[in-house]
């Protein structure tokens, strides 16, 4: 038994204390590293990294996997843009519609993305990679390649203006993140996806319909996808067919260090929060020290092997040759 507390409990501390550890070490290599306006850069672009993060824990905590981050970050980017110009081109004039335009959009994609997942009865990962492909494909196509702009100076706003050094996307995103925490800890679905997640079939016997909770899922998902494409435009100012590049490495590696198991039924939003952080924090601090981006890449798999070690019970595990 008291191994077993200590083995939860490394489990549950351990990414906390790795990020304790990253700021006290890059502090210590340069002062500058620990700074209001370093910690700004940090936050900002967290920020739409997180809403991935927590989209993506909800699946994994179903035990599944969700890989089109990518491309329906790029596609509901570039439309939020096209949507935020037909409608005037500033909040003000109705440009703001483009807004739960957009959420709901990403919302029908993570239902489709569920939906063929589950009627289809395609493995999680392969279903939304191919929705991934469909939803780049469509933003080459609908951008031509070209990139579309956002030039309302209210909107962005949301980079430019700051409260307490932090620009206004960072309590954004906290706010979406303390929704994601109530869903996961304050409601029925929150539960059901740590039901299938523990176990799918027992799930099923107690008459839960783990379709639907998949589904539900998958749909959330594809909301806070939406908001972090909603973000990056606020961030860069425009958007492309390559807006959400990068997003299915960081996003899976942050919870994974985080500390959400790849099996299901453990972990959830602050464990994404801290994974993001640990993530951003070891970019930005790399640069800050001037360390080229290989030795990023492979600290960043170092903590991968490590975070997956430690949640995995080798002994009950089977090992293909």
């Amino acid at each position: 038994m008291t191994g077993r507390f200590s083995r939860e409990a490394v489990i549950r501390w351990a990414p906390l204390l790795v990020l304790i550890a990253l700021v006290i070490l890059f502090t210590a290599i340069n002062p500058q590293f620990f700074s209001l306006r370093n910690f700004a850069r940090i936050t900002i672009s967290s920020a739409p990294a997180l809403m991935v993060a927590v989209g993506v824990t909800f699946i994994i905590l179903m035990g599944s996997i969700d890989l089109s981050m990518e491309g329906v970050i790029s596609l509901t980017a570039v439309l939020f843009c096209m949507a935020f110009v037909r409608f005037g081109g500033n909040l003000a004039a109705g440009g703001w519609l483009a807004m739960p335009l957009i959420l709901a959009l990403g919302a029908g994609i993570g239902f489709v993305n569920g939906l063929i997942h589950v009627r289809l009865r395609i493995p999680s990962f392969m279903a939304s990679l191919a929705m991934g492909f469909v939803g780049t494909g469509a933003a080459v196509l609908l951008t031509g390649g070209d990139i579309v702009k956002v030039d309302d100076d209210v909107f962005r706003g949301l980079l430019t203006y700051r409260v307490l050094g932090f620009p206004l996307m960072v309590y954004v995103a906290v706010v979406f993140l303390g929704l994601g925490w109530f869903l996961q800890t304050r409601t029925t679905l929150g539960r059901n996806f740590y039901a299938v997640g523990g176990g799918e079939d027992l799930a099923h016997a107690s008459g839960l319909n783990v379709r639907r909770v998949r589904i539900a899922g998958f749909t959330l998902a594809g909301v806070f996808y939406a908001v972090a494409a909603i973000l990056q435009v606020a961030k860069l100012g425009q958007a492309e067919s390559v807006t959400g590049a990068n997003f299915m490495f960081i996003s899976i590696t942050s919870v994974v260090v985080g500390g959400v198991a790849l099996w299901g039924g453990v972990g959830g939003v602050w464990n994404a929060l801290v994974g993001v952080l640990i993530v951003n924090t070891i970019n930005n601090g790399m640069v800050v020290i001037g360390l080229p981006d290989y030795v990023q890449d492979g600290m960043l798999g170092l903590l991968v092997i490590v975070a997956v070690v430690l949640s995995t019970d080798r002994r009950a595990a089977i090992v293909v040759k």
